[in-house]
């Protein structure tokens, strides 16, 4: 689109937003898939500062390496696969282990370990919402309830598919108040993680419904939900959240940078704007 047809719509916005070349309106979108961790809920905040220490601690140190560059590398490493099944990090894990002459365990004993440590830092976050300490708006990203009352307005179908164990994404999606939007569509990693992608579900979306790919408007914070929607002809819609600064307007250098390069279509630091942004899609 021309410059100028992006400048006006990004007039109409309050916070900040930007609109990539790729963009155009979609007045057909019928479907809509979130991801969900960073994306909508703000629980696992904080995961890779579980996830990278716990890498970094595993793995052989090399000749000379600091444990900054340990730490580096297993960040890089983890970044690359966020929004693939928790599995497939811990597999990294175990190959790189491997790779400096190591003896690793099998993923799963990772992937527990892992869940062991961010139980631990979460564990007063899921205690709060179940007492009503804490409101779901405080651990959702900013905008979000606001986000998804305005997609049942316009009568979309919503979907959810998440890395993260689908008995953790159900469970924290109904204390998040999120279940009613979403109903039966909520999908997340399964123990056979060969049965679950969130290309799985993507290609479900549209055999289901009989739709096309640019039928389909996806939501997401990680690599891979902003590239499966691309590859069938989606749009893509980066939310490069400011996780640890919830409400800030700020994005998230990293992520939107990160997202971009993959091809999202636009690029939001979270939901202040969404009906805005839902007329612009949708051409309204």
């Amino acid at each position: 689109m021309s410059s100028t047809a992006t400048a006006a719509w990004a007039a109409r916005f309050s916070g900040a937003v930007d609109f990539r070349r790729s963009f155009a309106p979609r007045p057909g979108i019928s479907h809509v898939l979130f991801d969900f961790d960073g994306t909508l809920s703000l629980i696992r905040e904080g995961w890779p500062d579980v996830m990278a220490p716990m890498f970094a601690a595993y793995l052989p140190p090399l000749p000379g390496e600091t444990e900054a560059q340990r730490r580096q590398l297993a960040l890089d490493d983890i970044m690359r696969l966020n929004g693939k099944q928790t599995i497939y990090q811990m597999i990294q894990l175990a190959e790189r282990i491997t790779a400096r002459g190591g003896q690793p365990r099998e993923p799963l004993w990772y992937k527990h370990e892992y869940l062991r440590r961010l139980d631990e830092r979460i564990a007063a976050r899921l205690t709060g919402l179940q007492s009503g300490a804490l409101k779901p708006d405080d651990l959702l990203v900013h905008g979000a309830h606001g986000l998804m009352e305005e997609l049942r307005r316009h009568k979309l179908a919503i979907y959810l598919a998440s890395g993260t164990d689908e008995h953790f994404v159900k469970n924290e999606a109904a204390l998040l108040g999120l279940t009613e939007f979403f109903g039966p569509h909520i999908y997340g990693a399964l123990d056979d993680y060969k049965k679950f992608s969130k290309k799985m579900v993507i290609e479900r979306i549209l055999k289901e419904n009989a739709i096309p790919g640019a039928q389909l408007l996806a939501f997401g914070d990680g690599y891979v939900e902003i590239e499966n929607t691309k590859e069938v002809g989606g749009l893509a819609v980066a939310v490069a959240s400011d996780e640890a600064n919830n409400g800030s307007g700020r994005f998230d250098k990293w992520k939107h940078q990160r997202l971009t390069g993959v091809g999202a279509d636009v690029v939001i630091p979270d939901y202040r704007d969404a009906r805005t942004l839902l007329d612009i899609i949708l051409g309204t």
